[in-house]
């Protein structure tokens, strides 16, 4: 069993990419977010550019990630993969600058990332894209599906918000979802598995264990 879990909403209480915009970027970037829910232009040529707005020295960017929380339960249910050797990995549409900086903060910084990479310094922060894919259904720079590919055996289990998951969340064996994701499930006859936090997940993955007679996960890092 893999477990893959996005970020942004999902891991957080809420989006990092977003929280960082409205305090640090010039105004336009909401004219852009408009610009993709309209359908005008791809969620990750809208990624890039508003990146590209942020104004800010690390200092204060930094300052500004350290105010994020955490979904409850969600370090507990990280140590307790680890503990039980389930590989567990973020994928997110987010920036892995911003990801790592919040997961180094509770001690998560050994999880691996699949994001967009953050560049550049200050007044001229650009977006690298190197899971975007042409075909990518979702328009996203992350494209999910294609970071997901290589994991042909052994169960998944998919962790999600938003739309930048709708695509993944069809390869899931298990999905388990809230908000935005959780709707387009129940409109397409996905099955999935609604959680509040990540001591409902715990109980989703261990349920699932349970019934294909396997352990459930180990609850403690020690």
């Amino acid at each position: 069993m893999r477990i893959y879990c996005d970020f942004d909403g999902t891991i957080t209480t809420t989006d990092t990419t977003d929280f960082v915009l409205e305090r640090l970027a010039r105004p336009a970037w909401r004219d852009l977010e408009a610009e993709w829910l309209a359908g005008r232009i791809s969620a990750a040529e809208c990624m890039r550019r508003q990146v590209a707005l942020i104004e800010s020295d690390d200092a204060r960017l930094d300052a500004v990630l350290d105010e994020v929380t955490l979904t409850e339960g969600f370090a507990h249910f990280a140590q307790s993969c680890a503990a039980s050797r389930v590989p567990l990995a973020v994928v997110s549409d987010g920036v892995d600058y911003f990801i790592r900086r919040i997961l180094r903060r509770h001690g998560l910084e050994a999880l691996p990332v699949m994001a967009n990479r953050f560049a550049g310094g200050v007044a001229a922060r650009r977006l690298e894209q190197p899971w975007l894919r042409a075909d990518c259904r979702a328009g996203s720079g992350v494209c999910k599906c294609a970071a997901t590919a290589g994991d042909q055996a052994g169960q998944i289990v998919y962790i999600g918000d938003g739309r930048s998951d709708f695509c993944v969340a069809r390869r899931a064996d298990l999905l388990i979802a809230r908000s935005a994701l959780a709707r387009h499930a129940r409109e397409h006859g996905l099955r999935f598995l609604p959680f509040t936090d990540f001591h409902d997940v715990l109980r989703h993955v261990d349920r699932h264990h349970l019934n294909r007679g396997e352990r459930p996960l180990v609850t403690s890092a020690n």
